[in-house]
């Protein structure tokens, strides 16, 4: 290649740069020679320049699949600013805007064509794009071909087929994508034929890494945003109602703040991305919902007002600070109603329970990443499979935590886990090494365990921090089939057996987490994993309706369920807002989950009475007619009753022999009248 065919003229002369960053130039070299790329690298690295390098030399035009609408607008318009005739189809394109993107495509002038996933459902768009001459499909963001990602778009699992039918090789880029999610997109975008991959480093050194126990969370972030007033932040919450409320105090403390999450209009959400790219020193408090698509290099800090839900969920949220490569700054706040939040949000979810299981062990190595002992970048790229040393530039470089041995008190731990069989979550676990007689202390008999109070020095608080750290050390986890009771993994064993010690942070431990009361349960601590399986039953049983969960059941019913915990239909059939209709079509469903065994079998007959004082009268009346079958010396001609003979006794409760025959006739009255009449009128 010579003069504006080599890619570092076309560097130049379009892109105005002057050398390739670190690792840009073999990619681009692979994209070129037509081979298949899975390229990994991290935000801010330059992965969109090699897709769109490539597709400025030669013919054809080169596809790219991105997730956001606003990802590809603020793309194309860049491009469009460097002379590169580029267009996008999407849902929010202006007829017009449309017509210019077919035209460009008839005229041969187009280069780069940006699709959003849902249009691959089109089948006019494989016409299209076979008609168009693609060379190329780029696939940005390719994580969210991951079915069990935090970012998963069901649409992505089209491109496969796509990259079958047009014959072309496909290049995908993605900044997050652990080892099991790489796996999946060579699986789904590349039918298992390993593409050549490129693993360019998941370190942004210019970010400060920074994590803090809750304590007045709202107050630790305005003294955080206050300190670096008039500089572009994100500020991420949990809630949709925490960003606005959020938003709303930043602005009240003289701060240029806006909300935004999906629950606003297309047009209010278009405008804050707007704003924000516009306008400096900017705060937008939002869910996860806003920043994937947002191109804006000068993010100064990103702020997570609650745990985020996995670490690749938190280096992708980061990563949209200090693209430009200046320093820039995070926060990560957590507490224990984070952790109850992102758990009870995997056992509500529809994933099988070996997904379950992983996610449950992925918001573990968050843990551990907020309660490090050493330097959060060592832990966070360990996590990514790679090694680095202390980095300086993390809270627990500038000011190391102090450190004791953990051994005894974890062990202390573990031992009461593992002499309840692992069936109970931690707030009973701790009741119980605190030596607390709650009653269900008392109804197991764990008052008279060797554990019993042997954690009585610390307070409850205490062994909560000490159970996460747990949790971050990998030592237990919750158990999706025992509604998160907490389990033992093998790393566990050699410290229980006394064969390995461990080290925890001791500021954890002791700092107050608030001073606030938190917020009221809907259940006890103990129940609200059993809540949670629950709902993830209802969810289930709703979106195969298409309908919303509460016609299934409201809160309120299911918030009885997981306290009571009724095991038979009749009990379940005293919760409120269970009529005979939902008890027919839910009650043994529910109560699968409640007992962890099938559900109760029952004649519809049986059924009707379930929760009235005649169920029980049905029983003991067919308790009586299967001994009498036979008469009473078990020598007679076997006769029987029917469930709905039974039925009518037990609902009309006839007080004597005639009107006993009236509902039985003659010969069963014979065998069966006089003990059935006994038991009728002693109700």
């Amino acid at each position: 290649m010579t003069g504006m065919t080599r890619p570092e003229n076309i560097l130049g002369t379009v892109f105005g740069f002057d050398h390739f960053r670190p690792g840009q130039q073999e990619i681009v070299e692979a994209v070129l020679a037509g081979r298949n790329v899975l390229a990994i690298m991290p935000t801010g690295g330059g992965k969109s320049l090699c897709f769109q390098l490539p597709a400025l030399m030669g013919t054809g035009v080169t596809v790219v699949i991105s997730p956001l609408i606003a990802l590809m607008r603020d793309q194309v318009r860049a491009l469009r600013e460097i002379g590169v005739v580029a267009g996008a189809l999407t849902s929010g394109n202006t007829e017009e805007e449309t017509e210019e993107v077919f035209q460009a495509l008839e005229d041969g002038r187009l280069r780069l064509l940006y699709l959003a996933p849902e249009r691959l459902a089109n089948p006019g768009t494989l016409r299209l794009l076979s008609r168009i001459k693609t060379r190329l499909i780029a696939v940005d963001e390719a994580h969210c071909v991951s079915q069990w990602g935090h970012d998963f778009r069901p649409d992505y699992l089209r491109i496969g087929e796509l990259r079958r039918a047009l014959g072309v090789p496909l290049a995908a880029f993605t900044a997050t994508a652990d080892a099991e999610t790489r796996a999946e997109i060579v699986e789904r975008l590349f039918d298992g034929a390993a593409p050549e991959t490129f693993l360019r480093g998941f370190d942004r050194p210019n970010i400060t890494l920074s994590f803090r126990p809750k304590d007045k969370p709202r107050q630790q972030v305005l003294e955080f945003v206050a300190a670096r007033k008039g500089r572009s932040g994100i500020v991420y919450c949990g809630t949709r109602a925490k960003t606005e409320t959020l938003a709303l105090a930043l602005a009240a403390d003289g701060h240029n703040a806006v909300a935004y999450h999906a629950g606003l209009g297309a047009e209010q959400r278009r405008i804050v991305e707007s704003r924000f790219s516009r306008e400096d020193g900017l705060i937008v408090v939002a869910t996860v919902a806003f920043g994937m698509g947002v191109d804006k290099p000068d993010i100064r800090y990103v702020v997570h007002g609650d745990l985020p839900k996995s670490i690749e969920s938190y280096y992708q949220e980061i990563g949209r600070a200090g693209r430009d490569g200046a320093p820039a700054e995070t926060l990560t706040l957590y507490g224990a109603d984070d952790i109850r939040l992102r758990r009870a949000q995997i056992d509500e979810g529809l994933a099988p329970p070996e997904r379950k299981e992983a996610d449950h062990a992925r918001l573990n190595a968050l843990l551990g990443l907020a309660e490090a002992r050493h330097c959060r970048r060592s832990v966070l790229l360990g996590y990514f499979g790679e090694q680095a040393e202390a980095c300086g530039n993390c809270d627990l470089c500038a000011s190391p935590p102090e450190i004791f041995d953990g051994t005894e008190v974890v062990r202390k731990a573990l031992s009461a886990i593992l002499r309840t069989d692992e069936y109970f979550g931690a707030g009973h676990l701790i009741d119980i090494l605190r030596g607390v007689k709650t009653d269900r202390v008392m109804q197991r008999g764990h008052h008279s365990l060797p554990t019993f109070g042997v954690g009585a020095d610390l307070s409850k608080g205490q062994w909560q921090a000490i159970f996460r750290q747990m949790m971050g050390h990998d030592l237990i986890r919750p158990d999706a089939a025992r509604h998160s009771a907490l389990r033992m993994t093998a790393r566990a064993r050699p410290i229980l057996r006394g064969e390995e010690i461990i080290e925890l942070r001791r500021d954890t431990i002791t700092t107050r987490t608030t001073s606030r009361p938190a917020p009221k349960a809907l259940v006890a601590e103990e129940d609200e994993a059993l809540l949670a399986a629950l709902k993830a039953r209802r969810r289930a049983l709703a979106e195969a309706m298409k309908a919303p969960a509460y016609v299934v059941f409201p809160d309120r019913t299911l918030i009885e369920m997981a306290t009571r915990r009724p095991t038979t239909l009749d009990a379940f059939a005293h919760l409120p807002g269970v009529g005979a209709k939902k008890l027919q079509k839910y009650g043994r469903v529910f109560l699968e989950i409640i007992t962890q065994a099938p559900g109760q079998e029952m004649h519809p007959a049986r059924l009707k009475l379930a929760g009235k004082d005649s169920g029980p009268l049905f029983d003991r009346l067919q308790s009586a007619a299967r001994a009498l079958a036979q008469g009473a010396d078990g020598c007679e001609k076997p006769l029987g009753c029917s469930p709905g003979l039974l039925a009518r006794l037990a609902s009309q409760k006839p007080s004597d022999l005639a009107r006993i025959e009236r509902i039985l006739g003659p010969q069963r009255t014979a065998r069966f009248g006089a003990r059935f009449l006994e038991i009728l009128t002693q109700v």
